[in-house]
């Protein structure tokens, strides 16, 4: 049996480099959102909820005009959240006893839902445990996507919610987007919304997903959500404008000046794309791993100008750093050829 390295290096402030003996990656952000780079050049898409069993993952390659879909993976076998030390008082309404009870032991799908029922009032807290004690231990996504659906539409948040933040050990909703985005967030408004748009987007619906996340409070990691959507569904303007007036700011802001890129060399702007991807590299203190996509995106542009000189200047410059960058081989026989 061999060993697994991994290890996260803290690099600057908000920044990290995590390394495996697979590939390396850099995430960026502050508590409650990070930005992730992956060496593999990848969009991966995956969300789950640590301590509770929802998972999903989709991937993409940065340098292909549409996502290419991976086989989902199964999650490792979790436990549901526990509840907390605290307990409902004698004077407690009858719904909160009742619900209390779904937090320990096996839970009753049917029972939380009658609570909802009963007291409609309390019918959003009944839909956020059941997601958390059945639909999510049980993998049911399906069951998952209605109640996070109609949470969401709802205005539903589970941190303003007294019942939840009394009760229940909610672990973070883990989220990585991308050569890209991993959110690592608590249970709010914005981490619903992220994960009801990625389920639905898994149940092929990027619809109403684009909706979801254009709905939400406009931050890097939404942000960056709305991008990959975007190009799912080959909406290159839509992915200019989200970027218009972006500045090389930080590590997010990077992914998304390179999505920039790619967005006009899909609509025949190259110059404008090499534009904005000089501006992704122009700050070279950023992580070599977005350098490295940068370079590649700008080098598929020239390509695509027919500047089969210019490409291999900046293939070679990936090669430089790290020649066995994936795809690279075949990379540079499409520039000498």
């Amino acid at each position: 049996m061999g060993f697994k390295v991994r290890k996260s290096i803290k690099i600057a402030p908000g920044v990290r480099l995590n390394v495996s003996s697979k590939n390396i990656g850099v995430s960026a952000g502050v508590r409650g959102a990070r930005v992730s780079v992956n060496t593999n050049g990848r969009v991966t898409r995956t969300v789950g909820i640590p301590g509770t069993g929802i998972s999903h993952t989709k991937s993409s390659s940065v340098n292909a005009k549409r996502p290419t879909p991976r086989p989902r993976q199964q999650p490792q076998p979790v436990a549901p959240p526990k509840p907390k030390k605290v307990k409902p008082g004698l004077t407690a309404p009858a719904w909160e006893k009742q619900l209390f009870k779904q937090l320990s032991g096996p839970a009753d799908a049917a029972a939380i839902h009658a609570v909802g029922q009963q007291t409609p009032t309390a019918a959003p807290t009944a839909a956020m445990v059941e997601v958390l004690r059945v639909a999510a231990p049980t993998r049911d996504d399906a069951r998952a996507r209605v109640l996070l659906g109609w949470l969401f539409d709802t205005g539903y948040d589970p941190a303003a919610d007294p019942f939840i933040t009394k009760y229940v050990e909610t672990s973070e909703v883990s989220i990585p987007i991308a050569t890209g985005v991993t959110a690592v967030m608590r249970w709010d408004r914005q981490a619903l919304g992220l994960l009801a748009a990625e389920l639905e987007q898994a149940a092929g619906d990027s619809g109403r997903a684009v909706a979801i996340v254009e709905a939400l409070e406009p931050t890097t990691v939404a942000a960056v959500s709305l991008a990959e959507l975007y190009a799912d569904q080959e909406r290159w303007a839509d992915i200019v404008d989200v970027t218009n007036g972006l500045a090389n700011d930080d590590v997010a802001a990077t992914f998304l000046l390179i999505q920039r890129g790619t967005a006009l060399r899909e609509q025949g702007y190259y110059e404008a794309a090499r534009e904005a991807l000089k501006e992704a590299l122009r700050v070279r203190s950023r992580p070599v791993e977005l350098r490295h996509l940068a370079l590649v995106a700008r080098g598929h542009t020239y390509l695509a100008e027919g500047k089969k000189a210019m490409a291999r200047k900046d293939y070679e410059r990936v090669l430089a750093d790290n020649a066995a960058y994936p795809g690279l081989t075949d990379m540079l026989a499409a520039v000498t050829s």
